[in-house]
């Protein structure tokens, strides 16, 4: 057995050098399976993949301060060559491999990487969580050296409108990983997690696979993203496993039948958006585990959490963060900006981060309930009325399967009816539940709503009309 330098507390100091991927990623036992992907992956193996990308990447050019883009699905060749470029010493960016070629131009435009790595060849299943790639690195004329010490680069998830460019250093991708570490109920050395959630945004890529490999997790990728596909992911070993995804994969596996016990599942933990009413206790009801949640953002990280499903709407402050309410808006203390390149002078202000969420902070406890986005506060008629109750009212009723509801001179709400339901039905079961004056002027029916690639819905209001014009014709 090789040995190793022992892993260091996350909180220390870093240079930009990659150091840290030995460090913090990649120490540990030789013959221990770090990742699953069809089979196991040990550390070993995950070392001599780093190895070998890191070697083609400095082939195409790609040096310390350097820049990368990653265009690649869930893969070895994804984790191999992530943690390449970090060793490396350069700055990586992730692009999310279910873009359109005119997104990805634009996206390249703006972060003008040095090497671009893309998937020459993609073979797998259908629905698989993972895909065997053959990745290329090319040297992509125009680019520019980093102009900042950050090492990763991230594109907001864009449910609301254009995506944002995010920026962390390895400081504060250690301090995020340092967190999760003091979380009592997130796996920790020696369990497993099943991981839903895209590697290309921060849940998955940190609370996932930088978590799994720091801690010494086993890391997952179901062989299908079905509920089977899952169930059959956490059958598959004896240790305690959670399951790692958004809202919509809570209500896939809820809404599907339970063939099997499943004593290594310990929980599930959701983020990204809001549970819709009902389902945490739909999927407590199948698989007596709790459905926890998370909250956080592409800037940050996790910053609160409720993984026992116990405070649930509320939350607690994950270890190391500072939050305050102000004029009804969740602040966390940030000591830089993250954002590069035309942003919203407004988004951080004074050490602080504006999350552009409605919060309420109890004096006592000191937990946090999010209450919706801050602009889903509207005035009808002078009234106020809050677009995320409107919406939560609609999610439980029983005729709806899911919705999203949005303000544009009048509440308006496109959803999709459960089985056998009429939109006539839904108003009149609305009719009950909300006053006349928070309910949607308009209702659209979809087939499915338009979600981002990470799962969320999209609350944009061109693309939700560009869906509604594409439709066909319900009737009532």
């Amino acid at each position: 057995m090789t040995d190793r330098p022992s892993r260091p507390s996350a909180e220390s100091t870093l240079t930009a050098s990659g150091d840290w991927i030995d460090q913090f990623l990649l120490t540990g036992d030789d013959y221990q399976a770090c990742l699953w992907m069809g089979g196991p992956i040990d550390r070993q193996d995950l070392r001599r993949l780093v190895d070998q990308q890191q070697r083609e990447l400095a082939a195409a050019g790609l040096t310390a301060g350097g820049t990368v883009s990653l265009r690649l699905p869930p893969s070895l060749a994804y984790v191999a060559s992530l943690l390449a470029g970090w060793r490396l010493g350069a700055q990586v960016s992730l692009l999310d491999h279910r873009l359109a070629p005119g997104e990805v131009e634009r996206a390249l435009q703006v972060l003008a990487p040095q090497v671009v790595v893309a998937a020459e060849k993609v073979s797998g299943p259908v629905m698989a969580g993972y895909a065997q790639v053959e990745a290329v690195a090319l040297t992509r004329g125009g680019g520019r050296p980093a102009a900042t010490e950050h090492a990763l680069i991230q594109l907001s998830s864009g449910s609301t409108g254009p995506s944002k460019v995010i920026a962390r250093t390895a400081a504060d991708l250690t301090a995020e990983l340092g967190r999760y570490r003091q979380l009592a109920d997130y796996p920790q050395q020696g369990g497993r997690i099943v991981l839903l959630a895209s590697i290309v945004h921060v849940l998955g890529l940190v609370g996932g696979l930088l978590h799994s490999l720091h801690a010494g997790l086993e890391l997952v990728y179901p062989d299908r993203l079905t509920a089977d596909g899952i169930k059959a992911a956490v059958a598959a070993g004896d240790r305690p496993t959670m399951v790692l995804g958004v809202p919509f994969h809570a209500e896939l596996l809820g809404a599907a039948t339970v063939t099997q016990p499943l004593p290594q599942l310990v929980r599930m933990v959701v983020a990204g958006e809001l549970t819709r009413p009902g389902v945490p206790e739909t999927f407590t009801a199948r698989y007596q585990v709790p459905l926890g949640s998370m909250y956080g953002m592409t800037e940050l990280g996790v910053i609160a959490t409720d993984l026992s499903g116990s405070l649930r709407p509320a939350v607690t402050p994950a270890p190391g963060m500072t939050l305050r309410v102000d004029d009804g808006e969740l602040l966390v203390k940030m000591a830089a900006s993250p954002y590069i390149g035309l942003v919203d002078p407004t988004r951080w202000t004074d050490g602080w981060l504006h999350t552009r969420d409605a919060a309420a902070i109890d004096p006592d406890t000191g937990l946090v309930t999010i209450l919706g986005r801050l602009d889903s506060q509207v005035s009808i008629g002078g009234l106020k009325v809050d677009l995320t109750e409107v919406e939560q009212a609609i999610c439980a009723l029983p005729q709806v399967a899911t919705a999203v509801v949005t303000y544009d001179g009048a509440i308006g709400a496109y959803l999709v009816l459960t089985d056998g339901s009429s939109l006539t039905d839904a108003e009149a079961a609305l009719s009950e539940q909300l006053a006349a004056y928070k309910r949607p002027r308009q209702l659209h029916v979809l087939a499915e709503l338009p979600r981002t690639a990470t799962g969320k819905i999209v609350r944009d209001h061109a693309v939700l009309r560009a869906a509604t014009a594409a439709a066909p014709a319900v009737s009532s």
